[in-house]
This record gives C-alpha cells, structure tokens and sequence, in this order.
C-alpha cells in the first residue's frame, strides 16, 4: 500500500516518522522545503502536490494546523479520489467540516476517516501514541494496520466526524488541567512548599493527572517546552466550546479558559510555549516556578511496541 502523509510539522512529522521508521511506502509533503528534504534523504518520495499524490497513491493522510487548512488541501486532492481512495485526517478540526468535507470524498468512491491523536508529541515520536479513528467499521478494519504502525493504543470511536468531538474534548481536559496544575504550583511556591516535594505530592495523589507528570516537569525546569503554542490551545479550546453551543450545554469552566489564553497571547504572543500560561501568575506573585532535577523536554522511554485497538468498556472487539 502507497501512503502519502502532508503536513510535517511538530505531530505530523512525527507520525509520518514512524510510518517510514517501519519500512511503509511514504511520500511526503510540505510548505516547508525543509522539512520535505528531510524525509527525503531518508528514503520518502516527493510528492508534488497534494492532488498528484490523491492520484497515484492508495492512501492520503493529512495533519494541519487549522480547518482552513485542511480544507484547502481536500479540495486539491477531490478531483482525484476514486474508488478505493482514503483520506486520513489526523488534525484537531471541527467534526462538522470533517462530515462535510467526508461525504463529497465518500460520494466519489472514496474512504474518510478522521483519526487524531493524542499523548503528546513525545509519544508521537516513538510510535506509542494513542489515535481515535471515526469511520464504519468495514473502513476502520481497514486502515487498523496504518494505525497501529504510527500509534499504540486505537479506538474505533464510532461514525466520521466523533473521533473530533472526542479529540476535543479530551484536549479541553487537558487544557484545565495545566491552568489547575499552573494555579497549583505556584500556590504552593507561595505557601513556602518545596517545588520538587509539591510535584511528588501532587504525582502520588488523587490531584494526578497526565498533564502534570508532563507538562509540570518541563514548567518546573523553565523550558515549558511540548512543542505546542498557545494559540492551538486557543484553537481547540474554541472548538470544544462551540460543541457545547451547539448541544446546548451551559459551560462555566470552558468560557474561563478561553478568556485565560486571550490574556496569554495578549501577554506574549500567540506562538508562545502553552506551559508558559504559568506566567501570569510568576507576573502576579514575584515567584519563579522551577525546581532542579526537571527535564527540558519529555522523552517518551517505553520501547515501541506493536499497536492494537482499544476495546471500550462494556462493548464486544468489532463492535462500535
């Protein structure tokens, strides 16, 4: 099978990575030259542009940075799609343009499936990060084997367009929990705590989360460093508010969180490192949050191993 992977920044870079790590058939393409040579000199295809590589190849992937791109490149690649095709798209988008951008590649013969990840680049990195697939069954059985080369733990999260809704969400979990973990933190600096105890208080306790065993030891270093910007945090939180418009949910949490990472980006610019929202508070308080003895940037150290799929509780394997 002949896959070709577009956009090869922080994740997609990463995930196309681990494809061609694993002996996969790849083509790359990007904006950046750069980037493309890269890969190239490590053995990926050029490709043209994204409706040469619709054509020739069995399998598109993209990973952008926004709807609006994302869009912009399908509709290169539309002309091309016939039966057989597959689009795999790996950005955080809006699950409604997937299902609407999935359905005119479905009516030509072609597969969609919207498949983001999530775990971190670090994980994306070594192949261990976790991928949400929305699609039917038949597609998802599929395009498993493709999964599984790039990630370890994947879900079937039921038709196109859900595995978003799920991408988003779990992204605006994410999201509370480095604000709390930031809020955290520096309380505790306040309060006289020593930092590296504070972190193995929080590490050992009900207070844990996945956003603090990462995303607090780069805070803690200084580096604040997860390749992720606080204008992408801006993006999904966005993203998970207007789902909650639209459904009619009447969020109090959500709406805060926007309006914390509008002050951060009036602060310092919208490409700023998204741990550096912890910022506000060393501006507030005097303190400087950072321990010795934190990394400057998360190492994933579990050996790659073979993906599979993620059963949901209470389900039977094939089913969704």
């Amino acid at each position: 099978m002949k896959i070709g992977f577009i956009g090869l920044g922080n994740v997609g870079g990463k995930l196309a990575g681990s494809l061609l790590r694993n002996g996969v058939d790849l083509t790359v393409h990007d904006l950046n030259p750069s980037l493309v040579a890269g890969f190239v000199a490590r053995g990926a295809g050029q490709g043209d542009d994204p409706q040469q590589m619709m054509r020739d190849l069995d399998v598109v992937i993209t990973c952008l940075p926004s709807p609006e791109a994302c869009e912009a490149v399908l509709r290169q690649m539309l002309p091309e799609v016939t039966p057989g095709k597959i689009w795999l798209e790996m950005s955080t988008t809006d699950a409604e343009a997937v299902k609407r951008l999935g359905a005119e590649v479905t009516a030509k013969g072609g597969a969609a499936v919207d498949c983001p990840v999530s775990g971190g680049c670090h994980r994306a990195d070594t192949g261990n990060i976790a991928i949400f697939a929305g699609c039917d069954r038949p597609t998802f059985d599929r395009v498993l084997p493709i999964l599984t080369t790039m990630g370890r733990r994947i879900l079937h999260t039921g038709p196109l367009g859900s595995a978003s809704v799920l991408k988003v969400v779990t992204n605006y979990l994410a999201t509370v929990h480095l604000v709390a973990n930031a809020e955290a933190l520096t309380t505790a600096a306040a309060a006289g705590m020593d930092l590296n105890t504070t972190y193995e208080a929080i590490k050992i306790s009900s207070g844990n989360s996945f956003s603090h065993v990462t995303e607090s030891q780069v805070i803690l270093n200084g580096s604040r460093d997860i390749s992720f910007t606080m204008d992408l945090v801006k993006k999904d939180v966005g993203l998970f508010q207007a789902i909650a418009d639209q459904t009619g949910v009447p969020l109090e949490v959500s709406p805060l969180m926007v309006q914390i990472f509008e002050d951060g980006i009036a602060r310092f610019g919208e490409r700023e490192l998204s741990p550096n929202i912890i910022k506000r508070l060393e501006q507030a308080t005097g303190l400087d949050i950072r321990a010795p003895g934190f990394p400057a940037e998360m190492v994933d150290d579990e050996p790659e191993a073979p993906g599979f799929e993620v059963v949901p509780q209470g389900r039977q394997p094939g089913g969704t």
